[in-house]
């Protein structure tokens, strides 16, 4: 069965309104692009106004397709409206949530933490690790019970309270 690799190729960045190349050569290497999320970009740009092969994807209304909308205005017009009406109160969300909460899933679902450094185009897997990830409860916990059955394996399943009386398996009070 034969797959197609999907991929963006960063060619150039827009910081604050000015394009340039990115910040390291990390920063320019591709991006895998899923199929599905292809689809929902193609399905943007079909009902875009501005559909020319140099028009921005997230085009400028204002600016008639000439510049990218500010990614400022897509958080503001977009992005805190969707958080709002799926009841999320009280977190204010910049770009960074969306790299921190992908950095964290990809540490949560076991990813290689060098595959993590590459999709979140870091330069050092330090950022990755250090600045970006964060330990998921449920991960801490399974890892210290990994770490107490390892130390104690010999120990019952149910911890007995040296005053409580001692509870015999059924088969030896029978």
């Amino acid at each position: 069965m034969n797959t197609i690799t999907l991929e963006v190729n960063v060619l150039r960045s827009c910081v604050r309104n000015r394009f340039g190349n990115g910040k390291s050569p990390a920063s320019r290497k591709p991006v895998p692009l899923h199929p599905l999320v292809l689809q929902a970009l193609l399905e943007w740009k079909r009902e875009s106004l501005y559909r020319g092969e140099a028009d921005f994807l997230f085009a400028s209304l204002r600016l008639k397709g000439a510049k990218p909308l500010g990614p400022d205005n897509l958080l503001k017009r977009y992005i805190r409206p969707a958080v709002k009406r799926a009841g999320i109160e009280g977190k204010i969300i910049g770009w960074h949530n969306f790299r921190h909460s992908l950095a964290t899933n990809l540490r949560a679902m076991g990813v290689d933490v060098k595959v993590a450094q590459e999709l979140l185009r870091h330069a050092n897997v330090r950022t990755t690790l250090d600045i970006y990830t964060r330990a998921v409860s449920q991960q801490k916990r399974d890892a210290n019970a990994k770490v107490v059955e390892m130390m104690l394996p010999g120990a019952p399943k149910k911890l007995q309270h040296p005053t409580a009386p001692l509870e015999l398996p059924e088969a030896v009070g029978q």
